[in-house]
């Protein structure tokens, strides 16, 4: 019997979750392919000895363990600012990606550790065909995991899934590395099943490294690219009213962004109308970076004394051309 089409579960249902469901749920998702993928190949290794599927353990393991810091740091990021955070906690997230980094890092000592034994000890594989399906089926499970995590990231910013997507990244290479090792021990070449898992080990160690610098991102409060930076101020300036951008400064902050600015306005405009004028900018600052917190400060042109604290940028003599068109149109 065909299902009522309000109640099929398919993939454009995911695509229209909002941001915040998405990641969500691929952090859920996460736990539960690592929780499979690791009880499938511990039985593999029991009974085939694979140095290959090992290290494919190993990583599904920490893989396992990271997820489930994901989890839990992806919740705890997107709570409420309380009076301890007023701005937040989306840093959990940073936090997380660097712990996923330190497991990364283990992990490729392990299985170097264990592939020199293999090296200097081979021994004959047992039941490969179970390894090679096992392999297989990892692979098609992890393509589908970072296929929805690749959907997460493109609705929002979450470096905690961006950590986790570089494990399972780092997995789909193991794990072919390891088809590869075990397809050349069963045609009686067991050195390479080890050195293949050399090969996995180095990948480890150049995956943390790249989750390094994205939590290090975040943690020292890295702007934005320089396209966001502009689209941005293109965005304020839409609204001939305001006559120039400065101290435009943005940060990322795990989940969230913040973007703060001085804007020039006309000294004549009242309190009111100024505050028009930046709810608007605001609203269309909103719309195309849904997950900004947003601070901007008035300045009336050509009167304003410099300020700012400690990171005070002096204010640039741009914009003349569309004070003085504002000016003329209101007279």
């Amino acid at each position: 019997m065909t299902q009522p089409p309000q109640t099929r579960l398919n993939w454009l249902n995911f695509r229209n979750l909002p941001p915040e469901r998405l990641v969500m749920t691929a952090s859920t998702l996460s736990v539960w392919v690592a929780a499979l993928l690791v009880i499938v190949k511990l039985y593999t290794v029991i009974v085939s000895g694979s140095s290959s599927v090992l290290a494919s353990m190993t990583d599904s393991g920490l893989d396992l363990i990271a997820s489930l810091i994901t989890f839990f740091a992806v919740r705890y990021a997107k709570t409420p600012p309380d009076k301890e955070h007023p701005f937040g906690h989306g840093k959990a997230e940073a936090f997380s990606a660097l712990f996923q980094a330190g497991l990364v890092f283990a992990s490729a000592a392990l299985v170097m550790q264990d592939c020199v034994r293999h090296i200097l000890h081979p021994e004959p594989l047992q039941h490969t065909g179970l390894a090679v399906a096992v392999l297989i089926v990892s692979i098609v499970l992890t393509l589908a995991l970072v296929s929805f995590q690749n959907m997460a990231l493109r609705a929002s910013q979450s470096v905690a899934i961006s950590a986790d997507r570089m494990h399972y990244l780092t997995d789909l290479v193991t794990n072919l590395i390891a088809l590869i090792g075990v397809a050349a021990a069963m045609l009686g070449f067991p050195v390479v099943d080890a050195l293949a898992g050399f090969v996995m080990a180095g990948w480890f160690v150049w995956g943390a490294v790249q989750v390094l610098r994205e939590a290090a991102s975040h943690l020292m409060d890295e702007a934005m690219g320089e396209a966001d930076v502009d689209h941005i101020e293109a965005l304020v300036l839409e609204d001939p009213a305001i006559l120039g951008v400065h101290q435009l400064r943005t940060r990322l902050n795990g989940p969230y962004i913040a973007v703060q600015m001085h804007i020039e306005l006309s000294p004549r405009l009242s309190l009111s109308e100024a505050h028009r004028i930046i709810i608007a900018a605001e609203t269309r600052l909103l719309a195309a970076y849904p997950n900004a917190d947003i601070l901007i400060h008035p300045d009336p042109k050509g009167e304003a004394e410099p300020h700012g604290g400690v990171f005070h940028q002096e204010d640039g003599e741009r914009d003349d051309a569309r004070f003085d068109s504002f000016e003329a149109n209101k007279a």
